[in-house]
């Protein structure tokens, strides 16, 4: 899945996001965040290297539980989750060689 440009208003249940299998890509932001709309640029050139990586984007704010369960504090932030598991996060990257770090903790694909 490609980069996504907008902030999904619904998010997934994290039971879901535990279940999955696959490596995944959680952002937790909002549109009109300055942070947010300033590390676009180096999310997406760091995805375009991993176009089957799941990139799921969520609005995040007071009472969403989803962004609260990650512990969630300051926009934008990128956990890399496998099986429940995470991997790592990058909080407010500035450069795509921030985030190009957390997904080269993703596991080789066999």
């Amino acid at each position: 899945m490609p980069y996504i440009a907008h902030y999904s208003a619904s998010a997934p249940e994290r039971a879901a996001l535990d279940a999955a299998a696959a490596p995944l890509l959680l952002e937790f932001g909002v549109d009109w965040c300055p942070h947010c709309q300033g590390a676009q640029p180096a999310i997406a050139q760091a995805l375009a290297a991993q176009p089957a990586l799941t990139h799921i984007k969520v609005e995040d704010g007071a009472g969403r539980r989803l962004g609260r369960s990650f512990r969630v504090k300051l926009w934008p932030t990128l956990i890399l989750l496998q099986h429940g598991v995470e991997l790592g996060r990058v909080v407010r990257p500035l450069a795509a060689a921030e985030v190009t770090d957390l997904l080269a903790l993703l596991p080789p694909v066999p």
